[in-house]
């Protein structure tokens, strides 16, 4: 992820880091500080903005609404993809560009691919005002270039559980080589050929080296 994206993620939420595109870090597990969720089969994602910094004047930021803006006045990430929804939603500017990283478990983080942002709103709960915005899967990076107008098309990511059970079964090594630096999760019958994401025995665990040899060939 830090190789990816050329510096070290402090933050969950990263607004235009990459001069053309934001970065997020989410994440569903049961313990995850922030409710965001998957939903059309993951397609579409619903991520939680980001609380307060702790501090010893606001030791619980639990207790408090999600800033929009900083105690000097500058926007937060929260209030920096709020503007960038507003923009797209008012027909000012495309959809802001979103690459997801996802924590399958400690440690271990997994691209989910690259989204657009396209709504946000607040909403309370446990009398406190959260952010969520909704983004939307583009099928790979080579379809940056479409107009917004363009229809989407079916997402190829990967369910959080069958990463986890894939990750188990090879044993967080790839299964070729047995690296376990780099990884990524690859479509044994590739997406692009009708091969599922959803189901375990399609995916398997290959080091960058030979995910790229392999492409979309079955092998």
């Amino acid at each position: 992820m830090c190789n990816r994206e050329g510096l070290s993620l402090q933050r969950g939420m990263n607004f235009r880091i990459g001069g053309t595109h934001s970065v997020i870090l989410m994440s569903v597990r049961p313990n995850a500080p922030y409710q965001d969720r998957v939903e059309d089969a993951g397609s579409t994602l619903i991520y939680e903005g980001h609380d307060a910094p702790k501090s010893t004047s606001m030791p619980n930021p639990k207790l408090v609404d999600q800033p929009e803006k900083s105690r000097t006045g500058r926007l937060t990430e929260n209030g920096k993809f709020l503007r960038g929804a507003q923009s797209y939603k008012a027909g000012v500017k495309d959809p802001e560009l979103v690459r997801v990283y996802e924590k399958i478990k400690s440690g271990i983080w997994s691209y989910n691919g690259l989204f657009r942002l396209i709504d946000a709103w607040t909403e309370f709960a446990n009398n406190r005002r959260i952010f969520k915005f909704k983004l939307r899967a583009v099928e790979s990076e080579l379809n940056i270039n479409k107009t917004r107008t363009s229809p989407e098309v079916p997402t190829r990511m990967i369910p959080t559980n069958v990463k986890r059970e894939v990750w188990r079964r090879d044993g967080g090594k790839c299964v070729v080589c047995g690296s376990d630096r780099n990884l990524h999760f690859d479509h044994v019958i590739p997406w692009s050929k009708g091969g599922s994401s959803i189901t375990a025995s399609n995916i398997q665990l290959l080091c960058a080296k030979h995910n790229i040899e392999k492409r979309d060939r079955i092998i």
